[in-house]
């Protein structure tokens, strides 16, 4: 028990020490103490772990030992759960992380690869609010989740390291950048809820408009699309969708004063989905170079746009 306090007091980040300091807890993780505790407590995170635990040891083939034998994790769930808002919100490097958490950099990478599958389960990802929209009916409902009867879409990037294959050099460079990225799609409602996301990470080569007319949502139809002018072509390849875009303006021609205006407001509506992106791009482990495996891309841009939309709910009450 006195080792157990001893190796605590030397932790510089936990829960503990975090939660002393409400400022410094909400820009280390991006949530406040009560923001976390609701997730933490209300989401039954330690209740499901034990589930979530046995459920992926079971999975293991040719397991000779029992579940439940070997070595313990070092760290309580909550200060794992500490550590993955942490990793994502700083996106430092593993051996800063192993410094403030008192771990081996190979277990600072373990414990956050075992913990995402679980938090993923808790937040209200994209992938959940959408399969609710799809089966949508009444006129009460649709408002319900699209206030105004508005979505908004937009695309954004982000760079990585370049690839070593020539073939995938070419596939992620974005002429647009001059770098190479991958792209996310997303759809947000009026309030800032990003209610779908692309589901697979979509390379830098392709032009915003040809990732939605692969990955298009299934929006009700009574709903208005809202797009920016790198969508062109949208109202004419999907003419039952409800869409409003800017007026493009002609070669060797002005916009009238009605027509700038237009443009104007249209901007001013749309800035939703910009400040939605921009919450997303908080977590710097969606705006910095993403130096993990391109594979963990989706499941990590899940987890991200679940916070930001349970801070967004929980700031709607």
């Amino acid at each position: 028990m006195a080792s157990d306090l001893y190796y605590s007091f030397l932790l510089l980040l936990s829960y503990d020490n975090l939660s002393r300091k409400p400022l410094l807890f909400k820009s280390f993780t991006g949530l406040s103490v009560k923001q976390f505790d609701d997730i933490y407590c209300h989401k039954e995170i330690e209740v499901k772990y034990s589930k979530h635990e046995i459920k992926r040891l079971s999975s293991k083939r040719n397991r000779e030992r029992d579940i439940g034998g070997g070595r313990h994790f070092k760290l309580v769930v909550k200060d794992r759960v500490i550590m993955v808002l942490v990793y994502y919100r700083l996106y430092i490097t593993y051996t800063l992380m192993e410094f403030l958490f008192g771990l081996d950099q190979s277990n600072v990478c373990r414990d956050i690869q075992k913990m995402e599958p679980l938090i993923r389960k808790c937040l209200p990802i994209p992938q959940k609010l959408y399969n609710v929209t799809k089966k949508l009916k009444t006129m009460e409902e649709i408002e319900a989740y699209f206030p105004g009867f508005m979505a908004f879409v937009d695309c954004t990037e982000q760079q990585i390291p370049r690839p070593k294959n020539k073939k995938k050099k070419r596939m992620f460079y974005s002429g647009k950048k001059k770098k190479h990225t991958v792209k996310n799609l997303y759809t947000v409602n009026e309030p800032g809820l990003i209610i779908y996301k692309t589901k697979h990470k979509q390379v830098g080569k392709k032009h915003d408009y040809k990732i939605y007319k692969k990955n298009h949502p299934d929006i009700p139809k009574e709903v208005v699309s809202m797009f920016d002018l790198g969508f062109l072509g949208v109202q004419k390849d999907f003419p039952e969708q409800k869409s409003c875009l800017p007026i493009k303006r002609k070669k060797n021609q002005t916009l009238t004063e009605v027509e700038e205006e237009y443009n104007k407001n249209h901007s001013k509506r749309r800035m939703i989905v910009e400040h939605t992106i921009c919450r997303i791009k908080k977590h710097r482990i969606m705006n910095d170079v993403f130096r993990n495996r391109l594979r963990k891309y989706d499941r990590i841009s899940d987890i991200v746009s679940g916070l930001v939309n349970y801070r967004i709910m929980n700031s709607l009450g």
